[in-house]
């Protein structure tokens, strides 16, 4: 499942810098049609991370809805510690995180209280690296996650073409068939929320475009994926949506083909250098004492 993006206008243009000279953005977050957006899955609020008095993510409030939501940015944005704090592996310092089944922070109660019942695992996570123990085979991998949710090990391996290596060992694997792996153990038990650090980092250019292929199936019946990426072919070909990270605070957000028109570019490449190019010269950032700036799609 590829996507195609629409051809920026000049009124979009106009529509962004009258929204910048009030230093706010549409809260709404809808389509290129002027549609509005599924409701969120998952929300974060004021979210801010430090590690040893440095800060990560600042004041981060964004919205995550079904399909392909791709996180970008330079190395060093933040971009895995906000997938962590998606992931509920991190918990911020500040703010608040609402995904499905509870929140982290301030608020008690689910994205979509509605869309949980019966859902057994409300998150699925696959991080850069994968502590999957070696002397397994692939089907005791899967085994043991698909019994904590009570789902079939045989056809989440199918569902990542993997079925035949079922009985090989991890430590056998290629590092392409480990993220396969990855995705599996991540989207066994149909989870609502799936998140998916660097799927496709260090594999071939084939496996590359299959780990976006998955990660698209799944979204197709409604799931929210979110995926961090530097690949940027491949987040236009597959994503809706994006979120641009630079130093911890997002600079754009939104649907892929609002954010091209936005920026009167054509590819997420150019949406990814106009809004790092602002954010450098200071015109995405907030002063000193200022309140936070919200762009496309980040708050509600």
């Amino acid at each position: 499942m590829t996507k195609s993006h629409t051809t920026p206008t000049d009124e979009a243009e106009t529509g962004r810098q009258d929204e910048a000279e009030t230093g706010r953005y549409d809260e709404t977050d809808r389509g290129p049609d002027g549609a509005t957006e599924s409701d969120p899955v998952a929300a974060l609020d004021g979210v801010t991370r430090t590690y040893g008095g440095i800060v990560v993510l600042d004041d981060v409030s964004l919205s995550v809805r079904s399909g392909v939501t791709a996180v970008v940015g330079p190395n060093g944005s933040g971009k895995s510690t906000l997938l962590r704090t998606l992931a509920e592996v991190t918990v911020p310092v500040e703010g608040s995180v609402v995904r499905p089944g509870g929140t982290d922070g301030n608020g008690s109660e689910p994205a979509n209280p509605a869309s949980d019942a019966g859902v057994a695992r409300r998150v699925g996570y696959l991080p850069q690296r994968v502590p999957f123990r070696e002397s397994f085979t692939a089907r005791e991998t899967l085994a043991f996650y698909a019994r904590l949710v009570g789902a079939d090990p045989d056809a989440a391996l199918g569902s990542v073409g993997l079925r035949d290596a079922s009985d090989r060992r991890v430590g056998a694997l290629s590092g392409g068939m480990r993220r396969l792996l990855g995705i599996a153990q991540a989207t066994i038990g149909d989870p609502p929320l799936v998140v998916l650090d660097e799927p496709a980092s260090g594999l071939d250019p084939g496996m590359r475009e299959r780990a976006f292929r998955l990660a698209a199936e799944n979204a197709a019946d409604g799931t929210a994926v979110v995926v961090s990426s530097h690949d940027l072919d491949l987040v236009d070909r597959y994503a809706d949506r994006a979120v641009v990270l630079d130093r911890g605070t997002v600079v754009a957000a939104g649907p892929i083909e609002s954010l091209c028109a936005e920026y009167d570019v054509d590819s997420v490449e150019g949406v990814y250098r106009a809004a790092i190019r602002g954010a450098g010269d200071g015109s995405s950032r907030k002063a000193p004492g200022e309140r936070a700036v919200h762009v496309t799609g980040v708050s509600e």
